[in-house]
């Protein structure tokens, strides 16, 4: 049984709604209903009345209800325990940070921080997209960093959460070069010959994007996925063994397109074939957590009282984007 199960079915309990709950759990409607079912297994007994609208509890769904609730708030009172004892992590400030941004945007994103905003110890959490979003939701981390397009939105909570915007990213289409330094494969491709494709696993945050470049393109592109994975790192990887074209962010390729060992595999009258997305950083608002951490020795002030690191951090961010 995983905790994120009962704060799901809590979630439930309290929206009376599968719709609005997987929302708020930020996971899809599916993916939602399989975990309340798998709940429902390792109880052994029903816990929603799936024949009522809108959704009830079971009888045994409400006795598991009052129980969870005292669960979780066990088990955050023992992580708020157990964080006072990490004195010597104190003043590391914490980043969930989706795979693609770790590999690529955030090392050379805190090299710039360091020359402008002085030296940060830092703890960098990297996940895919779903889960670096909940670690922000359960107060498991101090910033999130991920890319934002108003097509895909986070359904986070603006009374709650606060955001900056770091910069931007692009997405294009990349390809290992021939001999003569030319495309090995060049878009559109034609329909009796499809392209291989290097392409995002189903769900990948970078894929839907990659969709949406797709569907917006003003040709018909021809594909055929050869193979996915979640990570660009992956994708950059194969294409650069010469396995068909992979759509990448431009800051995991800068060096090889430098190098001349990735080029473009959009054609000039093809200037549709990209997408840029922000690169933001998100936190939760201050007043809504039950206390910050304390700033290290060396932590800045605020009229005469010491920040967080975090907090620092976060007005020097807020300052660099006005």
């Amino acid at each position: 049984m995983e905790t994120k199960w009962l704060e799901d079915f809590v979630s439930l309990a309290e929206t009376r709604s599968f719709s609005r709950s997987a929302q708020l759990r930020h996971v899809t409607q599916p993916a939602f209903s399989r975990r309340i079912q798998s709940l429902e297994a390792w109880a052994g007994s029903d816990l929603v009345d799936r024949s009522s609208y809108p959704t009830r509890l079971t009888p045994a769904g409400e006795t598991l209800y009052a129980q969870s609730l005292e669960v979780l708030q066990a088990l955050q009172t023992t992580r708020a325990m157990l964080r006072g004892h990490a004195t010597a992590a104190q003043d590391v400030i914490e980043f969930a940070v989706p795979h693609t941004l770790a590999f690529t945007f955030f090392p050379a994103w805190v090299s710039g921080l360091r020359d402008q905003f002085g030296p940060i110890k830092s703890r960098l959490i990297a996940l895919n997209v779903h889960d670096a979003v909940m670690r922000l939701v359960e107060g498991s981390c101090d910033l999130l960093i991920a890319y934002h397009h108003p097509s895909q939105p986070y359904q986070l909570d603006a009374d709650r959460y606060e955001m900056v915007s770091l910069g931007e990213e692009l997405v294009a289409p990349y390809v290992k070069p021939d001999v003569h330094g030319n495309p090995l494969y060049e878009l559109p491709g034609k329909a009796g010959r499809p392209l291989p494709y290097l392409g995002y696993a189903p769900g990948a945050y970078l894929g839907q994007m990659v969709e949406l470049i797709l569907k917006r393109c003003s040709a018909p592109i021809h594909f055929d996925r050869v193979y996915e994975t979640d990570m660009a790192e992956g994708l950059k990887a194969m294409a650069l063994e010469g396995h068909g074209i992979a759509f990448l962010p431009t800051s995991a390729v800068q060096k090889e397109l430098r190098a001349k060992r990735l080029v473009s595999a959009a054609p000039p009258e093809l200037k549709d074939l990209h997408i840029v997305m922000d690169v933001r950083a998100y936190r939760e608002h201050p007043n809504s957590r039950e206390s910050l951490k304390p700033a290290s020795a060396s932590g800045r002030l605020a009229n005469g009282v010491p920040k967080s690191n975090a907090q620092a951090l976060w007005d020097f961010l807020v300052a660099q984007g006005r």
